[in-house]
């Protein structure tokens, strides 16, 4: 070997010792910080953290390796689905090549996406606590395992799609469909339908697949005007105040329909507020993507199980209190299918009870 291919040998080597120590660095500050600084960077705290990178390394998802630790792997994947960062940038923080970096991020997002039917789980069949220690919704709402609705994410697509992933929003999106219960945790998420499609056409969609949304006996989800209301879905009454703000101050509800929707909708706000959190989290899935479409479908999924797993491990300051949500006030969609006649008189029936027993109580 000749004197110049020994220097770049030492080179190629004191290059490769920097990169670990830098990684090494960024390491330590995970290990030797506090839960504030750990959300701040990866946004999850410490022991979420720890217990995911054990669970993966574990199921044998993720491997160390001579260069990388599960640890690294996973906090360099969280630091660009956070902050939606670019893989230069984090080949730059975390001193690893752009190529390391995408081959880490597809495993990671792989490894994740592994853990969906034990994270993203259906919703339990018992009535939910905040139904149950409240006048206000039981027993009317006794039966409600969740609430269902869609939600609009960046999407970038090419050129010859943009016309059907661009619906009411000027930009194009997909349209993703969830589900959420009172928790505020995902219990089914459908992503990668146009942004012009219809909710109802994806919930449709949702329910013939063979692994897709299914209801339990008895049971009825909660979803906002743009649904039919049919057994299993209890959508509020059309052309009817509805949005919490129409209700503020000393404008209480005149009639039964009224006082029906404010309670609805103090309920359905659940899913509005488990999708701010989503989007405040992980930024990669409010803001205009790098990715190619089947991996941005997969990260709102990844993203969902995440979530949860978070949720999982007690309390959060990310996702936003139910006394400060301000909820979106514009529904945007159009009349379905003709509502199913027992059901709707069903809902009549709450709506007329609700008042009836109202007391003195406006709400």
């Amino acid at each position: 070997m000749g004197l110049e291919d020994k220097r770049r040998m030492l080179i190629i080597h004191a290059a490769a010792l920097v990169a670990a120590m830098k990684g090494k660095k960024n390491l330590d500050r995970i290990y030797n910080c506090n839960d504030v600084e750990c959300v701040n960077m990866l946004r999850m705290r410490r022991a979420p953290f720890f217990r995911l990178c054990n669970l993966l390394r574990g199921r044998d998802l993720l491997r160390d390796t001579i260069h990388s630790s599960v640890e690294e792997q996973v906090a360099m994947f969280l630091h660009v689905v956070g902050h939606n960062q670019r893989f230069r940038v984090i080949h730059q923080s975390w001193r690893r090549s752009v190529e390391t970096v995408s081959r880490h991020f597809k495993e990671v997002l792989y490894a994740i996406g592994e853990l969906r039917h034990e994270i993203i789980k259906a919703p339990s069949t018992e009535t939910p606590l905040k139904i149950r220690n409240s006048s206000r919704w039981y027993p009317y709402f006794k039966d409600c395992v969740g609430v269902i609705d869609g939600t609009h994410i960046y999407t970038r697509v090419p050129a010859k799609m943009q016309s059907a992933f661009r619906g009411r929003k000027h930009y194009t999106t997909q349209n993703v469909l969830a589900a959420v219960d009172f928790d505020l945790k995902f219990t089914y998420v459908l992503a990668g339908w146009e942004g012009s499609a219809h909710d109802a056409t994806i919930l449709a969609d949702a329910l013939e697949r063979e692994d897709g949304l299914r209801v339990p006996e008895g049971k009825f989800y909660l979803v906002d005007a743009g649904y039919a209301c049919r057994p299993g879905f209890l959508p509020p009454y059309r052309g009817t105040r509805y949005h919490l703000n129409e209700f503020g101050g000393r404008n209480y509800p005149t009639n039964p329909r009224e006082l029906f929707n404010l309670r609805h909708s103090s309920l359905r706000v659940t899913v509005e507020r488990a999708f701010g959190a989503l989007k405040n989290r992980f930024r990669i899935i409010d803001n205009k993507p790098f990715h190619p479409f089947k991996t941005q479908v997969k990260l709102v999924l990844a993203c969902c199980i995440l979530h949860n797993w978070i949720l999982g491990h007690g309390p959060d300051e990310v996702i936003p209190l139910e006394s400060t949500w301000k909820p979106n006030s514009v529904n945007g969609h159009g009349v379905p299918v003709d509502d199913n006649a027992a059901w709707a008189s069903v809902r009549d029936e709450w709506a007329n009870e609700m008042w009836a027993s109202r007391g003195n109580a406006h709400l």
